[in-house]
């Protein structure tokens, strides 16, 4: 059967949500910044032989609203309170959240613990994502820092889909290219979402706010948690087949392999697993680490 979206009213905006299972532990996966539900495909239809999945687009993604509303964490941690109330899930949920969604998963799990069953974490923004900015990396700075993006997505966001087709040159990477067509069609024009950029100004905007927010929240509640981390040598290996310093791109995974493994502290029953192999798409290279960290974590 394939994965077919539907639409939910919160807080006045239509939102977009994907479910598939009816049965088992509820799993409410929160995708990265700017990244589509659709790009976990192969994991949704893995995990939902067994489990209630659920993932949405916050808004301003996908075929989401989006209005003049602040885009932070503590609005995402909101949304998944109303989606839970809406779908009727009252049992507590293994959440999992990938780069920003982890970012807005440890918020929710401060705020809720009770909610929340068991943690997976994958290649999650840290809460100390200002170090990052400390990096002596001119070259990977030159088209990736805060400021760049919040340009770029500034002027993305007054466009127009063909606009930003032509700029953008939407593409798919060779694994998404073996997805069904209808999904590949689907990440594209995820891609030339004008919305998509505004929703992507006003979080990047507020992350590192958000981020002492959630520090100052008190402690992290003691429950399973998983830390799933990239390969930092295969990075390495991309980087520089791409031109880009090699010592430029050491010095910046040693240090997000360090935050990866400093989350694995925020709980006392934790483990680390490192996707060998995989990029910080680590659902789309390896999901098969992924289905089995989180089928694992349903079994607890």
């Amino acid at each position: 059967m394939s994965n077919i979206s539907e639409f939910l009213t919160i807080n006045h905006n239509k939102m977009e949500i994907l479910q598939k299972g009816k049965n088992g532990t509820p799993i409410i996966i929160l995708t990265g910044m700017g990244c589509s539900f659709d790009e976990w495909y192969d994991v949704i239809e893995a995990l939902s032989k067994s489990s209630r999945v659920v993932l949405f687009h916050r808004p301003g993604l996908g075929e989401s609203e989006i209005r003049n509303e602040i885009r932070n964490t503590q609005a995402v941690v909101n949304e998944i309170n109303e989606l839970m109330l809406l779908l009727g899930i009252l049992e507590p949920v293994v959440l999992v959240g990938h780069s920003y969604g982890g970012l807005c998963a440890q918020h929710f799990v401060k705020k809720h613990p009770k909610k929340v069953a068991g943690l997976v974490l994958v290649d999650s923004t840290s809460i100390d994502l200002k170090v990052l900015d400390n990096l002596d990396i001119p070259v990977l700075n030159e088209g990736s820092t805060d400021e760049i993006w919040l340009e770029k997505c500034d002027a993305y966001s007054r466009m127009d889909r063909e606009e930003l087709r032509e700029i953008i040159n939407p593409t798919l990477t060779e694994k998404q290219k073996k997805l069904p067509f209808f999904v590949q069609q689907r990440l594209i024009n995820f891609q030339i979402n004008p919305s998509l950029y505004k929703a992507m100004h006003s979080e990047i905007s507020n992350w590192k706010q958000d981020a002492d927010t959630i520090k100052n929240l008190g402690e992290f509640p003691n429950i399973p948690l998983i830390v799933i981390g990239r390969d930092k040598e295969h990075n390495i290996r991309l980087g520089t087949k791409d031109g880009l310093p090699e010592w430029e791109l050491r010095l910046f995974e040693e240090k997000w392999q360090e935050l990866i493994m400093n989350q694995v502290n925020l709980s006392q029953n934790s483990k680390l697993i490192i996707a060998t192999e995989a990029s910080h798409s680590i659902h789309i290279d390896r999901p098969d680490i992924i289905i089995q960290s989180i089928t694992w974590m349903v079994k607890e």
